[in-house]
């Protein structure tokens, strides 16, 4: 392989997605409001998802946090933010697209990324399997009322 090729040519994008068996309404709260994300996500946020405003999430099991900007919310629909690193934020967008009255395609895209190849590849990974985990922690939640504790257990200490 020749050397221009090893290098990316452009930023990826990190996608994960999941059928939720829920109304959009109902999936698009999950996201929105902090007293059912903490159930499957994070385990506290400093409001709800408000475009506008600036968020703490926690996650404290592994004594992580995050500073989110929320900068847009169509009730239902969609949710964007930043997050990250300021000096170099990501955005993610998760969108709930009704596919039936009690059916959701939730959709999570995360763009931005900045780095080297092999930090970007890494980073786009490690994306991908942690909303790939959390949208199948609200699944089982919202269709099941099972509480996974799936995002804590994803790297045990």
């Amino acid at each position: 392989m020749s050397t221009e090729n090893r290098h990316l040519t452009h930023a990826p994008s990190a996608y994960a997605c999941m059928l939720v068996r829920r109304p959009a309404a109902e999936a698009f709260r999950a996201f929105a409001d902090p007293d059912v994300t903490s159930r499957f996500w994070y385990s506290k946020s400093s409001g709800p998802m408000v475009a506008g405003t600036e968020l703490r999430w926690e996650w404290e099991t592994y004594g992580a946090s995050a500073d989110v900007r929320v900068r847009d919310v169509q009730e239902g629909r969609l949710i964007r933010f930043e997050w990250g690193n300021y000096e170099q934020p990501t955005t993610v967008e998760l969108k709930f697209t009704p596919r039936t009255a009690q059916a959701t395609f939730v959709e999570a895209t995360e763009t931005g990324f900045q780095g080297s190849g092999d930090d970007t590849v890494r980073w786009v990974n490690d994306t991908v399997g942690g909303f790939t985990t959390a949208l199948c922690a609200m699944k089982a939640l919202l269709e099941h009322g099972i509480q996974l504790n799936a995002v804590p257990d994803h790297h045990p200490a």
